[in-house]
């Protein structure tokens, strides 16, 4: 299996935390290839950030997916990781490939519902909590969120919020369970890649990665082989005509175009 792992943010530190934990997460014989998006913001905090991220990604996927994708084509990704909490492009970008595209926010949510009723996200900035509010409920689980608690400080560096922030995010978390009735903790977040599993035991409730969850996800619904969407809400956009657009993203459409379509019928 092949795994197409985005960075949707321009941080390479960040791409490192990624893809240490990746490697981590990924089963063996797993192969990640791991890319840093080639234009947008260090960090994503908001809706606009998120809408700029979006499109650096698709053109991510559009590159490796152009010609088709899959075992027996030139790159062969088997399933995408957009690897930055919040899912920038998600769903959409579902629609652009027929091989699952899979966000760590959705997997991180699915992964707390299975472990608890009642979760709690843990954020490394409160600007961000509005845009992560909207990603919860747009997954349908508002009602099981126990809180958003977040760091309400002003970061130093994008790629060291762990070690200065280390006891912050430990005591948010904490706080999360005893005072908001969390049943599980998400430590938010690409910067917080890791984390998870040097607070082991430190929290006393199950404490979720994103990029952990986003790689185990991705992998299992790969493995599952349910098939491409050729109707409903995920199917390709429909031809129109299009201007403007590079090479890649514009090769990648007109594969998604031109697969072949179920025949729906009526009874």
């Amino acid at each position: 299996m092949k795994l197409l792992v985005i960075n949707p943010n321009i941080s390479n530190d960040v791409t490192a935390l990624i893809e240490s934990e990746a490697r981590r997460s990924a089963s063996p014989g797993t192969e990640l290839l791991v890319r840093t998006a080639g234009h947008g913001v260090e960090y994503i905090e908001t809706r606009f950030e998120s809408l700029i991220a979006a499109g650096a990604v698709a053109e991510i996927i559009a590159e490796y997916t152009r010609d088709g994708s899959g075992p027996g084509t030139e790159n062969g990704i088997d399933g995408v990781v957009v690897a930055a909490f919040g899912d920038p492009g998600m769903p959409a970008l579902k629609e652009l490939t027929d091989i699952p595209v899979i966000g760590i926010t959705e997997a991180a949510l699915c992964a707390a519902a299975l472990q608890g009723h009642r979760f709690s996200i843990i954020a490394i900035s409160d600007r961000i909590r509005p845009w992560y509010l909207d990603c919860v409920e747009r997954f349908g689980l508002g009602g099981r969120l126990a809180s958003i608690r977040s760091i309400n400080e002003t970061l130093t560096g994008i790629g060291s919020v762990q070690q200065d922030f280390k006891e912050t995010l430990l005591a948010l978390s904490r706080q999360a369970v005893t005072q908001d009735g969390a049943d599980v903790v998400i430590l938010a977040g690409a910067p917080l890649a890791g984390l998870a599993r040097e607070l082991a035991g430190q929290i006393p409730v199950p404490v979720v990665d994103g990029i952990s969850a986003g790689i185990q996800m991705a992998q299992s619904v790969v493995n599952l082989q349910s098939g491409p969407h050729r109707a409903g809400a995920f199917a390709p956009p429909p031809a129109k005509p299009r201007r403007g657009l590079s090479d890649n993203l514009d090769a990648a459409l007109t594969t998604a175009q031109n697969a072949p379509r179920a025949v729906v019928g009526s009874r």
